[in-house]
């Protein structure tokens, strides 16, 4: 008799664990790059069992040059996205895209611009005296229109920028576009010297970064999980920046085979000394902390940068529904 109820005690135990397994929702989260520190956060909650925790299983879907993660997950095959700046987001109102940003876990955006010290660019207002401003497409489209227009830079001032840094580094008055958490450690490894580093969130550039954006009809449909996944990635920034992120980073590797230990270490680092993750609202409203009178600040200056009419309705872009609740706090350190 005992040896039967122990049997069946061990079938209810399975059998209750598979239901356990089942019960978990998938999902999957493309990000916009290869994966690397700046998606810590994501890989901690991966890692250390929290999406599960949330009734998750999610699956983290790597970007690169040649993925279109963005388009999968507004045509549904992705179900969250990793976006950028908000100009992306304001982008797809303008074009009567159904998505919207549902969490922002960067308060600053770490994109930088570089110069070489003791040159006389050692001030953010002195870069205007370079007459080689190495820029991407996209940067020239984007950034550099604000630039222009809050800071008085000129188009002349641009040259084309293939992502190689040994055109800055041969030339003394260059400047060089880059993020923080990452170029700046390039640039020393490969010409010996520390560039001048100026985060361009600091001198006005107020875009949220590395946002959490899904498709409109997830947000009314399945709020639920929409709330379930933005606490839990929350959680994982926290755990990521001021707990033991070990696992997280060997998972990053894993999905980025050339990502490196120093890289990792010199990301973690810059993010926490520049307040990438949390700084500004974050830190009373919990990290991914979003504000209306930030996005408008923030549009306000792209209409004038010339990007946006100002009758957009860029509300449409973003919900602070799942935000501002101080999700995590106690985690911090």
């Amino acid at each position: 008799m005992k040896l039967n109820a122990w049997i069946m005690g061990a079938l209810a135990a399975c059998l209750g664990g598979n239901a356990l397994a089942q019960a978990l929702t998938e999902v999957t989260f493309g990000t916009n790059w290869l994966a690397q520190g700046e998606h810590g956060g994501y890989y901690q909650a991966l890692a250390d069992g929290t999406y599960e925790k949330y009734g998750l299983k999610v699956t983290i879907v790597p970007g690169g040059p040649r993925a279109s993660n963005r388009m999968l997950m507004t045509v549904g095959k992705l179900d969250f996205y990793m976006g950028g700046s908000m100009i992306q987001a304001f982008s797809a109102v303008e074009k009567s895209i159904p998505t919207v940003v549902v969490a922002a876990h960067f308060q600053k955006d770490p994109q930088v611009l570089m110069s070489h010290p003791g040159q006389g660019l050692d001030t953010f207002e002195s870069l205007k005296t370079s007459t080689d401003i190495l820029l991407s497409k996209d940067a020239a489209a984007t950034f550099f229109q604000w630039m222009k227009a809050e800071h008085g830079f000129q188009d002349e001032q641009m040259k084309p920028f293939g992502f190689n840094p040994a055109p800055f580094i041969a030339n003394r008055r260059a400047v060089q576009q880059g993020y923080v958490t990452s170029e700046p450690l390039t640039i020393e490894k490969a010409a010996g010297f520390r560039p001048n580093v100026f985060l361009l969130a600091d001198h006005g550039f107020s875009t949220y970064s590395t946002t959490v954006e899904t498709r409109r009809e997830v947000v009314e449909k399945n709020s639920d999980l929409v709330q379930r996944f933005v606490d839990a990635s929350t959680i994982g920034w926290y755990n990521y920046l001021y707990g033991d992120n070990a696992k997280a980073k060997e998972f990053i590797k894993r999905d980025n085979p050339e990502m490196t230990d120093e890289l990792l270490a010199y990301s973690h680092a810059k993010m926490k000394e520049y307040g990438i993750v949390d700084s500004g609202d974050a830190q009373t409203l919990g990290i991914g902390a979003m504000t209306d009178a930030r996005m408008k600040d923030f549009f306000d200056k792209m209409v004038k940068a010339g990007l946006f009419k100002p009758d957009l309705d860029y509300r449409k872009a973003y919900t602070l529904q799942f935000v501002n609740k101080g999700v995590g706090l106690s985690l911090r350190k």
